[in-house]
């Protein structure tokens, strides 16, 4: 039997509860659970003014912000527009049917002002870091990092080459927001001091952000988000912008470790990473910080012609030499020097020397130093470190490690596919820290919600 004709009728008086509409099972009703948010008014009290009309609830501003993050909304005007719509949007922004939603241009407004004033983000991300730390999710036992490529809101048509930029010309007080933060940070190592090396273009939209093609495909302009992770559920520790140069990714480690220890009192055990890390003064500052560096080393020893390699020669500490297979000594000194500017210093590097009448009758010369007169082997400043990482590199634990590493892999591939962060809307290196902050939070948020679920009640006939 046909149905009557469904009409919409209008009605005077509605009984209605947002609450009772939202799934039990929803992701946002998890991840309410552990969002905190009672201290921000107290926290962002002295940057606002004690006059004029009442602003927007930063609390609601956040909530705002972090639905976004969680559920890939990138457009702030969209996102207005999916609040006003979604009951469950509103539900977790503590929004009513009548309450209205704020305009998009208030979350500039905010973000350019009070909020990157008061480094709330950067608070933000701390206060759900403490809350992995005090559901068990972490141990600070081991950690790993690495950083991943983010596409700049930047194009080559915008930009001039390096010939022709020359940043003393600009003006700070006619130059757009993106173009004074560049100048601002000119002498951080995270951005403009990390390399001496000029990119081939700089971007007039945004010249903080760094033209690369390291994904080998075509170039672009791009920021790295750098990761620091506690590897025993995948929490994400810190995060940190840096300009996609291997020197900048490699020195943020540094500040993300140190910025963890002062803020948590975590120091992990093991350090994982990737080749890129595996530097001689990384791999010395994390030894001389009695964490054990689970990092591929850099190593440019091998020898194209076959003659023996320096890993074939033993290392004798004690006597500060050298031994080549044949059983001689390659030593750096060989008599006191009365110019002390001739002895040995202890930096940088040192050369390592066979006497010349040994090898020019070694019958295995032909395979160790043909072309030269006698065998030298140049010893770096790091080599200690350098070989402590070789050593764990023949252990069991290593392969485990290797295998621990993929977890940070794990979480760009989920904050590019699954948020949306393939690109970013923000410009300046302030913009790249505030969408990259926001995600790390809603990421972190995400596995509290999958770890811990929100209980589930039945409903009421």
């Amino acid at each position: 039997m046909l149905g009557p004709k469904q009409e919409a009728q209008g009605a005077l008086f509605y009984e209605f509860s947002i609450e009772d509409h939202v799934p039990q099972d929803h992701l946002l009703r998890s991840i309410d659970r552990f969002v905190d948010l009672t201290e921000i008014r107290a926290y962002l009290a002295e940057f606002y003014s004690h006059t004029g009309r009442p602003s927007v609830d930063p609390e609601l501003l956040i909530r705002m912000l972090l639905v976004g993050y969680c559920f890939g909304i990138r457009s702030e005007r969209r996102l207005c527009e999916e609040v006003h719509l979604n009951l469950a949007y509103r539900w977790f922004c503590r929004l009513d049917l009548s309450d209205r939603v704020p305009d998009h241009s208030t979350f500039s407004k905010n973000r350019h002002g009070r909020f990157r004033e008061s480094e709330l983000l950067r608070h933000l991300f701390e206060t759900t870091v403490a809350r992995c730390i005090a559901e068990g999710l972490v141990s600070g036992q081991r950690m790993a990092v690495d950083a991943s490529l983010i596409e700049a809101d930047a194009n080559k048509q915008n930009s001039t080459p390096k010939e022709d930029w020359d940043a003393s010309t600009i003006d700070p007080t006619d130059a757009p927001r993106a173009v004074r933060e560049y100048l601002d940070t000119l002498d951080e190592a995270a951005f403009g001091a990390a390399s001496e090396v000029q990119p081939k273009f700089t971007s007039h939209s945004d010249p903080a952000s760094q033209w690369t093609a390291a994904q080998k495909g075509p170039a672009f302009f791009s920021y790295s988000d750098n990761y620091l992770i506690d590897t025993d559920h995948g929490v994400i520790l810190d995060v940190e912008p840096t300009r996609s140069i291997r020197q900048a990714e490699v020195g943020s480690t540094k500040t993300m470790l140190t910025r963890v220890k002062d803020k948590f009192g975590l120091v992990p055990d093991w350090m994982i990473a990737d080749t890129a890390y595996g530097s001689g003064p990384m791999l010395g500052w994390l030894v001389d910080r009695k964490i054990d560096p689970y990092i591929p080393v850099i190593d440019k020893a091998g020898r194209p012609d076959g003659t023996w390699t320096r890993t074939g020669f033993d290392w004798d500490a004690e006597n500060d030499q050298y031994t080549c297979p044949e059983g001689h000594a390659l030593k750096q000194f060989r008599r006191n020097y009365s110019d002390p500017s001739r002895g040995p210093t202890g930096k940088g590097t040192a050369k390592y020397r066979a006497l010349k009448l040994i090898c020019q009758v070694c019958p295995s010369k032909p395979t160790c130093c043909p072309d030269a007169d006698a065998r030298s082997i140049t010893r770096e400043e790091h080599e200690d470190a350098r070989q402590v990482a070789r050593d764990l590199a023949k252990t069991d634990e290593y392969v485990m490690a290797m295998k621990l590493r993929k977890k940070v892999e794990m979480l760009f591939a989920h904050l590019k596919r699954i948020l949306g962060l393939g690109r970013l809307r923000l410009r300046g290196p302030c913009g790249a820290n505030d969408e990259f902050l926001l995600a790390a939070t809603a990421q972190n948020l995400r596995k509290l919600a999958k770890i811990f679920p929100a209980p589930q009640r039945t409903r009421k006939a």
